[in-house]
């Protein structure tokens, strides 16, 4: 049987030192925690506040904001953008941002419509 040698197991090359394993587990945990308080932030809001009351709208936007900053933060966080120049954040951030501006604004203008027709 022939064995390759163009295959790099990349497992095997793990030099990482105890203190950075320590610092990126640190990291993950605080990621969760973050995470996990967002989500349970939205979930209270929804159980609380039902759709009939006078605060809904104000929970709808609520989500909508949450939301947006929980996607921010998973990008900056587990795609590295959190680790780029300033500049590059932005460049990459600003159509995202724009077209999501755009797509809050459509759906609140044409569900909005729509709910005036019926």
């Amino acid at each position: 049987m022939d064995q390759r040698d163009d295959i790099i197991e990349y497992s095997l090359y793990n030099h990482h030192s105890e203190e950075e394993g320590k610092k990126l587990r640190k990291k993950i945990w605080k990621v969760t925690l973050i995470l996990s308080v967002v989500t349970a932030v939205e979930v209270l809001l929804g159980a609380l506040i039902k759709q009939g009351s006078d605060m809904w709208l104000t929970v709808k936007v609520l989500f909508i904001v949450l939301t947006l900053l929980k996607a921010g933060y998973i990008v900056l966080t587990f795609m590295h953008l959190g680790d780029e120049k300033k500049v590059l954040k932005w460049i990459i951030l600003i159509p995202y941002l724009i077209f999501m501006v755009y797509l809050i604004f459509i759906g609140l203008t044409e569900g909005a419509a729509v709910g005036a027709k019926m």
